[in-house]
């Protein structure tokens, strides 16, 4: 898009006012359809960097993800966690990831994740 669905992006600033991690969202970017659920990008930033601080290989990079977040205008990226890129009838990772998406990226989206199914 253009210009940012301006309903995404106030659906992305709630979660951010209301540090709330509950709000189930699948988008497509670039051709690629996600589902997972929201989260502040404060929280969003402190699980990723406890991710990579547990990492004997990743550790250096754990301090980029702790600065603060810049709250300049409203939210411009959404940030999944426990999110699945879907690829036909598998949700990828089946345990779910941490994904950032640029909301000017988005081309679509529906609030609620979609399941996916291994038969």
């Amino acid at each position: 898009m253009s210009k940012p669905d301006e309903l995404l992006v106030d659906v992305a600033a709630l979660v951010e006012s209301e540090h709330s991690n509950q709000m189930s969202l699948t988008v497509v970017t670039a051709g690629a359809v996600l589902t997972g659920r929201l989260a502040p990008e404060a929280v969003w930033r402190q699980r990723v960097s406890e991710v990579l601080a547990d990492s004997d290989d990743l550790r250096a990079f754990a301090a980029v993800f702790t600065a603060e977040p810049r709250q300049d205008g409203p939210p411009k990226y959404l940030h999944f966690h426990v999110a699945r890129i879907l690829q036909g009838s598998v949700g990828i990772p089946e345990t779910g990831g941490m994904y950032r998406v640029a909301i000017k990226d988005v081309s679509a989206w529906s609030m609620g994740d979609f399941s996916y199914s291994d038969h």
